[in-house]
């Protein structure tokens, strides 16, 4: 079985209610055996990680189903894959590399006034960069996984356009407020894919 039928995480939507979560191989192999074909033809799944639907032919046994899914995912990278770092034999786990760094004299002297001295100053503020850069990469995949979501099941819904400027805005409280109201399983996704945007708001 492909890493991606098994690595991408998803959840199936039949009308507002969830009726499967988890990898996506588990989602067509509950679905298919606990739904008639009617209700298969409006499930919706989504992908948890960008909010976007997956297409999916439920047509033929379950094995059909999964063969023409592997075919479609079957070349991707599990999430797992693309987050091992590449190892090269030999390499010690903390290698030091040296390089060129041009700066100003007033950068040199502040540097080199800081505790450690130039090379562990620059070495921890390029590790704050970086933090901070994933931070607001979080933030903002998060907010897009949300928007494409809440597009695709709650474009109707009341005060839909309201609670959009809010996720945008970061502001939790009214984004909370005017969801308040929607159908609890779409509610509770929403703030599930929203989770890096309001940190302080996970369930």
């Amino acid at each position: 079985m492909s890493n991606a039928l098994t690595s991408l995480y998803c959840t199936a939507f039949l009308g507002v209610k969830v009726v499967a979560s988890g990898s996506l191989q588990h989602i067509v192999i509950t679905v298919k055996d606990a739904l008639n074909d009617r209700d298969l033809t409006q499930l919706l799944i989504f992908d948890d990680s960008t909010g976007k639907p997956v297409d999916v032919d439920f047509r033929g046994k379950t094995d059909d189903v999964l063969k023409r899914l592997e075919e479609q995912f079957g070349d991707l990278p599990s999430k797992e894959e693309n987050h091992q770092p590449t190892r090269r034999a030999g390499r010690p786990k903390l290698g030091v590399v040296s390089g060129e760094v041009t700066l100003l004299p007033r950068h040199w002297e502040w540097l080199k006034s800081q505790p450690g001295g130039a090379s562990v100053t620059l070495r921890k503020l390029i590790d704050e960069a970086r933090r901070t850069g994933e931070k607001q990469s979080n933030v903002r995949e998060s907010q897009e996984a949300a928007y494409n979501f809440m597009t695709a099941m709650a474009g109707d819904f009341h005060q839909y356009e309201e609670a959009l400027r809010a996720l945008y805005a970061s502001d939790m409280d009214r984004f909370y407020h005017f969801i308040h109201d929607w159908a609890p399983d779409i509610r509770n996704h929403v703030k599930k894919l929203a989770a890096h945007v309001f940190p302080e708001g996970n369930l």
